[in-house]
């Protein structure tokens, strides 16, 4: 395994390489003719691949996918879309489920023009995050609630709600049976990230916003975490959560286990319980992504 020093400078070597490589199409001998002018030289792939690293999402066969006891990566070339049961005119990806060993799932949905989504099992409980488009989300006893991009919805477990579009939009979904303690019942949430507090990171560099209270009634909760390049977590951390993560902007390095893992936006992540965690920003623009984590409960229960 290579340390993480000698990984980055190997990255930062291959994106320099992808950038300086052109393509091409048939080739010619080294004696080119008129009509040859203008193609490469025979033998010119090999010492000037096309396949390099930013093409190699399409290569046949080829992904960045994998699963692992512990871990997951679930990148966009290997995701499966199919209608959603009960959803209309609606189609799903299923990014993390049950099937993985989570106990949450997490998918997109793609919504057209007259789509609308069903509602979640018996006391599951669920998140929506709007990643395009528009969605007007209707709650029982409630107005209509009109959410754009990088808006959100936390609807209770067997709270009556309907989400409609009348265009094209991707939204993420969190859901999860939903964990009984005492008295405590959570309230439905509506808001966006630009009106969440950035929070303090003692000993990190990071911006934190949490999307939902902090309180008991809340079983779990959504981060957005903000990184400038060359800004990285401090601690290695290994603890009892559960994570999914879904990169909504820019590039870095995700340690999972003794795993290191390019990632880019788009990407998914399931970190399991005690599984070691690392992430570092890279690139030219900040990375942002979406954590969810559970909160508030005993492991027992």
């Amino acid at each position: 395994m290579l340390p993480a020093h000698h990984l980055l400078s190997l990255l930062s070597f291959a994106s320099l390489g992808a950038s300086a490589v052109g393509v091409g199409e048939g080739f010619c001998s080294a004696e080119q003719s008129s009509e040859c002018s203008q193609r490469p030289p025979l033998y010119w792939k090999v010492t000037n691949p096309t396949l390099a690293p930013a093409h190699l999402q399409d290569l046949p066969g080829f992904t960045r996918s994998l699963y692992k006891k512990d871990h997951a990566l679930i990148t966009p070339e290997s995701h499966v879309f199919s209608p959603l049961p009960d959803w209309i005119n609606t189609l799903g990806a299923y990014l993390i489920s049950p099937a993985l060993g989570a106990h949450f799932t997490m998918y997109l949905a793609n919504m057209q023009d007259g789509s609308k989504s069903a509602l979640p099992p018996k006391d599951v409980e669920r998140l929506i995050f709007v990643l395009q488009g528009s969605i007007a989300l209707s709650v029982e006893s409630e107005s209509t609630h009109s959410l754009l991009v990088d808006s959100y919805a936390y609807l209770p477990a067997n709270l009556k709600h309907s989400v409609i579009s009348d265009e094209p939009s991707t939204l993420v979904i969190f859901e999860r049976r939903y964990t009984t303690i005492g008295d405590y019942h959570p309230d439905l949430v509506v808001g966006s990230t630009d009106k969440q507090p950035l929070l303090e990171t003692p000993g990190e560099v990071f911006e934190l916003r949490k999307l939902l209270p902090t309180s008991l009634p809340y079983d779990f909760n959504i981060h957005i975490m903000d990184f400038q390049p060359g800004e990285y977590l401090n601690v290695k951390e290994v603890h009892y959560n559960q994570h999914g993560l879904l990169l909504l902007e820019g590039q870095g390095i995700y340690r999972l286990g003794d795993s290191w893992y390019p990632v880019q936006a788009g990407d998914t992540i399931w970190m399991a319980p005690f599984v070691p965690q690392w992430y570092g920003a890279l690139g030219k623009t900040k990375s942002r992504y979406l954590l969810y984590k559970d909160v508030n409960r005993n492991p027992l229960i």
